[in-house]
């Protein structure tokens, strides 16, 4: 039975539902003659370890009673008295994940997972690849961080995965590096890679007002608490940079064009989500209804799209035609295009749920079963 000992960074959503992924596929792993051991769990204030990184690891009721703590809000310093684990505070548990990666990177390797929404999990990413272990990823902070940064977290191509860092559980990357690695040059990504935002344009087309449809999206969970997180474009931004840099394009998030779909004097550091919703939202309805109606009259419609060709990088609205891939979007879905040497006329689409914990989670362990092959 392959042995993969792994740290997991973030218990939100997305990290609780990985967890339960891990228990629920015990048989068809063993099967696969694969075993995940979970030795270490930490959130944004501590961490929790087996006693014994080496021979033990903290059991499926430990991991059900971590996301049971974690789903109340709660600590997972909490958990100090309920088995055989030691736990750490947030200035001790960034050295105990490399002092642990050290040490298992030697013999049995490991694996950290960074389910976290943090930028400051970028130093430790670092260490561990330099220690010899692999990375998997749904954070997109630390491949958006410098170039010099991003070098590094890729120095080992096959000691890092990231799919859901763009989307969710989509095969984009696995794609792309498939593509590039047969030397079919991508001349053209377009791709809308927000299911928020795809939600959005989807339904302001049918004449709904933006600020209904941006209320709508927020009471069915679609949206962060503070749908300007959304709004902004600057997730979608992230997603582009990782792609562009994925194509080779040394460029920064600086220089990307983001359209965001509200003004400055609408910015969370201006007003409070109360008041953007109640007086700000109403304010944007007629000037996105005149887009809408000007594309309509080009037999076009309107969709949140990154666009990557040649130089060209860029976030925001685009008239598209109506019967692309693209501009049959309805709902929450992600659609990407990608234009190459062999599908220059048709593009080849990846369409799919490009969000949600549950899909994002079971990309994130898709990627961990990959790199089995570097684990004995």
């Amino acid at each position: 039975m392959k042995s993969i000992p792994l740290i997991l960074m973030g218990c939100g959503g997305v990290g609780r539902q990985l967890l339960q992924h891990i228990v629920s596929c015990r048989s068809l792993h063993a099967k696969q003659g694969v075993r995940l051991r979970l030795v270490g769990v930490c959130d944004s204030k501590s961490l929790v370890v087996a006693s014994d990184v080496f021979t033990m690891d903290l059991d499926d009721a430990f991991l059900a009673e971590v996301c049971r703590v974690k789903l109340n809000g709660s600590s997972l310093l909490t958990l100090s008295n309920f088995g055989q684990c030691e736990v750490f505070s947030n200035t001790e548990s960034m050295e105990k994940v490399t002092e642990i990666a050290a040490r298992l990177g030697k013999s049995t390797g490991l694996a950290l997972v960074d389910c976290s929404a943090s930028s400051e999990t970028t130093g430790v990413i670092r260490k561990v690849i330099d220690l010899g272990c692999c990375v998997v990823l749904a954070n997109k902070k630390p491949l958006t961080s410098s170039m010099e940064d991003y070098d590094k977290l890729v120095s080992h191509p096959r000691r890092i995965r990231h799919e859901s860092t763009v989307g969710a559980g989509l095969p984009v990357i696995a794609s792309l590096n498939r593509m590039l690695s047969s030397g079919d040059p991508i001349h053209r990504l377009i791709g809308s890679l927000s299911g928020t935002l795809g939600y959005v344009m989807s339904e302001v087309e049918d004449g709904k007002p933006f600020s209904q449809v941006v209320k709508a999206a927020k009471a069915l969970g679609y949206t962060e608490p503070d749908p300007r997180d959304d709004l902004s474009g600057m997730d979608v931004a992230r997603k582009a940079l990782i792609l562009s840099r994925l194509l080779g394009r040394r460029i920064n998030l600086d220089r990307i064009n983001i359209e965001s779909l509200y003004p400055k004097e609408m910015a969370p550091n201006v007003i409070p989500v109360e008041d953007f919703l109640l007086n700000g939202l109403p304010l944007l309805d007629k000037g996105i209804q005149e887009r809408v109606q000007k594309a309509s009259s080009n037999g076009n419609v309107l969709r949140y799209v990154c666009v990557i060709e040649e130089s060209r990088c860029e976030v925001g609205i685009q008239e598209l035609p109506k019967n692309s891939a693209l501009g049959r979007l309805r709902g929450s879905d992600n659609v990407l295009e990608i234009y190459s040497r062999c599908y220059s006329e048709q593009p080849l689409v990846i369409q799919g749920a490009g969000a949600g914990n549950d899909t994002t989670a079971a990309g994130v362990l898709a990627d961990i079963i990959d790199i089995q092959d570097l684990f004995s």
